[in-house]
């Protein structure tokens, strides 16, 4: 049997939708959501955010059992919405994944800055440079084989956890019921202050949806696993352990420690916290945990963005060069050019004020639109399916999590969605030509207004940034 006929069983599957997710966000989140709200405020977010991701999650269970002939995140659109809006879907997921990887690259480098100062500064041009070599040996791995990949995946997933589960646990022993009830719905003092519950729910939302970019892991690689029932059963587990170990990570600390404390840990604030919690090796025990854990996330989402775009040439959305395979399967030059772009951003990256911040904010944004494009795919194909038992509760569950992208792009996200339709620039450019390469035509009339908005958008964008209106 050759490399390309292995098929990636369930529980690597499950492996694979957590470890994608659990990158560098939870071990910033105590300080990040500790900037944004009060214990009270957070619980909310974490109602609101805990039942959009799940309705989410249920969305691809649902699909990936009822067209399991689509394969691909980008394919619901195309199948719903026509091949220009599967484009959409498609690139916006690719450019999140790379993007990803650069928000990996950084708190990756201030981890090693707990043992090595050099690399303090995460974004410091010696620090790029380790990332950069870091990055390049994931992408040779990958284009090895990325069977091979995801069962080294499931190893490190395990041992990530167990640094995690460790917080977790001296957490809830160390845990205090009045200091997290002290300032239950309190503002803070100092420079950064909140006004009542709903402006701190707000602030909480772009970190929240963070920390769960990568639960559509298996829906990429469904067409490598063994059933796509195997897929949607990943996910919808996946992220419901996802949700009680974040849930369980990002409260607790509020019970060990006061907002103003944790607000001034620096990054990663797990470190710090639990090195506080047990003492000097408690750090060095969570820093070595967090760099498993990024090289995990690092290593998946090498894998996501050359499966994605080789899958979109494969359809006729890219050049067909993209699609092409070596001999164990991997689309090389789809792989090389992600790893491209993330060399590309990482010397960029230099020149950030927040350079973690600025990163994971735009690899959110990005994949809100194929969230928004799933769902709305949900909506239609179950109405269309309306008498089909079952699928009027699917079609609630559409709209729930149609509602909740939307509602939190809108509050949270907006100027780094404005920042994501510049890289759609060459996207569309290449898509162009694939269309008339194909099919002897360019866009239509929708499509070509459609195009307008977007590279308007973009050149308005890019004065704003010349002007400092928006920064990174």
């Amino acid at each position: 049997m050759t490399t390309q006929s292995r098929k990636i069983n369930g529980f690597s599957l499950v492996a694979l939708v957590v470890t994608t997710a659990i990158g560098s966000g939870i071990f910033a989140m105590s300080s990040d959501l500790a900037i944004a709200a009060s214990p009270g405020a957070a619980i909310i977010s974490w109602l609101i955010v805990g039942i959009g991701i799940l309705m989410l999650a249920a969305c691809f269970n649902n699909l990936l059992t009822k067209r399991s002939d689509l394969e691909g995140i980008f394919a619901y659109g195309k199948a719903g919405f026509g091949s220009f809006v599967g484009f959409i879907s498609g690139w916006g997921y690719w450019m999140s994944a790379w993007l990803g990887n650069v928000a990996f690259a950084t708190v990756c480098m201030s981890t090693l800055g707990y043992f090595f100062p050099i690399f303090k500064r995460g974004n410091s041009p010696v620090s790029i440079l380790v990332a950069s070599m870091i990055a390049w040996s994931l992408t040779m791995l990958v284009n090895h084989g990325m069977e091979s990949a995801a069962l080294m995946n499931t190893v490190i997933t395990i041992c990530k956890l167990i640094p995690i589960f460790t917080f977790i646990v001296i957490g809830i022993v160390l845990f205090k019921g009045n200091v997290f009830t002290a300032q239950f719905w309190g503002n803070m003092r100092h420079s950064v202050t909140v006004g009542g519950v709903w402006p701190q729910v707000r602030n909480s939302l772009m970190i929240m949806m963070w920390v769960f970019v990568g639960i559509e892991g298996a829906t990429v690689l469904s067409a490598r696993a063994k059933t796509r029932k195997t897929a949607g059963r990943a996910t919808l587990i996946g992220v419901a352990c996802l949700l009680l170990v974040y849930v369980l990570a990002s409260i607790l600390p509020y019970g060990y420690l006061t907002r103003v404390q944790l607000a001034e840990m620096p990054h990663p604030a797990m470190v710090y916290i639990f090195e506080q919690m047990v003492g000097s090796w408690g750090g060095a025990f969570i820093s070595i945990g967090l760099f498993i854990s990024i090289l995990g996330a690092w290593l998946s989402w090498t894998m996501l963005p050359a499966e994605t775009m080789g899958l979109m040439a494969e359809q006729g959305l890219l050049p067909k060069q993209f699609a092409k395979k070596n001999k164990h399967g991997v689309p090389t030059l789809a792989l090389m050019t992600t790893a491209c772009m993330v060399q590309a951003f990482m010397v960029i990256l230099i020149f950030a004020q927040k350079a973690y911040e600025f990163a994971y904010s735009l690899c959110t944004a990005s994949i809100v639109v194929c969230y928004i494009i799933v769902a709305a795919y949900q909506v239609k194909y179950s109405w269309q399916h309306r008498d089909v038992k079952g699928n009027r509760l699917q079609l609630w569950i559409g709209i729930g999590a149609l509602l909740f992208q939307v509602f939190a792009i809108s509050l949270a996200g907006l100027q780094y969605l404005f920042i994501c339709l510049v890289v759609y620039v060459p996207g569309i450019i290449l898509y162009a030509v694939t269309l008339k390469r194909d099919t002897g035509r360019y866009l239509n009339r929708l499509e070509w207004s459609a195009t307008a908005l977007i590279f308007s958008g973009a050149a308005i964008t890019v004065v704003l940034m010349v002007l400092c209106q928006i920064t990174i």
